[in-house]
């Protein structure tokens, strides 16, 4: 019968702080990697030369992160068995020239990055936080996660529409977030605040990636604490469900048949296409470079390739209460109900039918339920890293996730249980 679950309710709560601590890419990546050093794995440097040794190494790029677990005695031609995921979220990000403001107000110039729900930044309490490029060459991650700026919406006595036509925004001119009071906007404040905040001496930073981030903490919700309400969950929720069941695959001390991967990739919001995103060339040097370490050859490595299987773990559309039409009528995908498969037969998702045989066999494993996914035929369908993985690799890849509401809001909403329904499907998939 199956084994009794690895993961509960702890697991949620582990989530919610793993969300309020990464507020970037940059940040999701370093805690994942802090985690998986208590769990044994060790960085290894792109840059240098890669033994053939056993045991959980990982590779940091940016806001990307390929962790894997080598079995001891495992030969160059052992598969692999990888959670594609990906650190990225819609949001506001900082231009290159940050510093701006009009009449009377210092503001902030941002840039839209990928799809957000532009709304949802209204009237809300941001903070800032990413990456700083230094003089010599380092980088230094910042974090100020406090009530630092905000888009403040247009009073409804100077929009009488608005309640009948809706909101409407410019990207350009109403997105821009005030930060304090002058005339005298002044080139370089942003950054001499930062410098400050982070402990720098003025002129040192030279580069920057930074972005806004809801202050507000994650939370239970409801009246029995069934929801969980929070920031980047899309996908963060996955990146942390593998993580755990990554380390847990690695300290099972199971006879592992395959190699298990974390592959956590920036960029997915706006096309994968970077040196960290998915369609780089990151996750398959990582993987070609283990089989050549342990002594393989280029035969090897397709015959490993041959027989790999990858899920695309990201999160998806649970039915929603006032909008159910939008939704196809026979799959309402619900909350705690569940992780869901995630199909389109014009290859948005990766799944086909023995996909969805491997994705049934380690949910029975687990004894977790799973659900199907599948967009209403009128609506156009989004998509993940999953059939980019597949194309690039020719890799097996099979698209899941958890349901979720207000996808792409700065505040997200899921199931409490649904996290660590996720992570105990994930570590039965990885033990293959």
């Amino acid at each position: 019968m199956s084994e009794p679950p690895r993961f509960d309710r702890g697991h949620t709560d582990d989530l919610m702080s793993f969300l309020a601590a990464s507020p970037s890419p940059y940040h999701a990546v370093a805690n994942t990697a802090e985690r998986l050093e208590k769990a044994g794995f060790r960085q290894v440097a792109e840059t240098d030369a890669w033994d053939g040794s056993s045991g959980g190494k990982y590779v940091l790029r940016g806001g990307a992160i390929v962790a894997w677990y080598v079995p001891e005695g495992a030969a160059p031609h052992t598969p692999f068995r990888i959670v594609g995921a990906h650190t990225d979220s819609p949001n506001l990000r900082v231009k290159p020239l940050p510093d701006s403001g009009a009449h009377g107000w210092r503001q902030v110039a941002v840039e839209i990055y990928g799809g957000p729900l532009l709304n949802s930044w209204l009237d809300r309490d941001l903070g800032l936080a990413g990456r700083l490029s230094l003089r010599d060459g380092t980088t230094r991650l910042v974090n100020v996660d406090r009530p630092l700026l905000r888009v403040p919406q247009l009073a409804i006595h100077l929009d009488r529409s608005v309640s009948a036509e809706g909101l409407k925004l410019d990207k350009q001119r109403h997105l821009q977030p005030i930060w304090g009071l002058g005339d005298d906007v002044r080139d370089g404040d942003l950054i001499a605040f930062l410098e400050e905040t982070a402990g720098l001496a003025a002129g040192e930073v030279t580069g920057w990636d930074l972005m806004t981030h809801s202050v507000e903490p994650p939370a239970y919700l409801g009246r029995d604490k069934e929801l969980v309400a929070g920031p980047r969950m899309d996908n963060l929720l996955s990146v942390h469900a593998a993580a755990a069941a990554l380390a847990a695959a690695a300290a099972s001390g199971a006879a592992l048949p395959s190699i298990p991967v974390l592959a956590a990739f920036d960029h997915e919001e706006n096309g994968s296409q970077s040196d960290t995103g998915a369609d780089g060339p990151l996750l398959g040097g990582v993987l070609e470079r283990s089989v050549f370490a342990r002594g393989g050859s280029y035969e090897d490595k397709a015959r490993a390739f041959a027989a790999t299987v990858c899920l695309s773990s990201d999160t998806g559309h649970a039915v929603h209460p006032n909008y159910a039409e939008r939704h196809d009528p026979t799959h309402h995908p619900r909350v705690n109900g569940g992780p869901i498969l995630k199909v389109n037969v014009n290859n948005r998702y990766a799944t086909d039918g023995s996909g969805r045989a491997v994705w049934a066999a380690a949910c029975e494993k687990a004894a977790v339920p799973f659900q199907s996914f599948v967009s209403n035929n009128s609506m156009p369908c989004g998509t993940t890293i999953g059939p980019i993985t597949a194309a690039r690799h020719g890799i097996k890849t099979v698209d899941i996730g958890v349901a979720i509401l207000s996808m792409h809001s700065a505040r997200e909403l899921c199931g409490a249980d649904d996290p660590w329904l996720l992570a105990n499907s994930l570590v039965a998939f990885l033990e293959g």
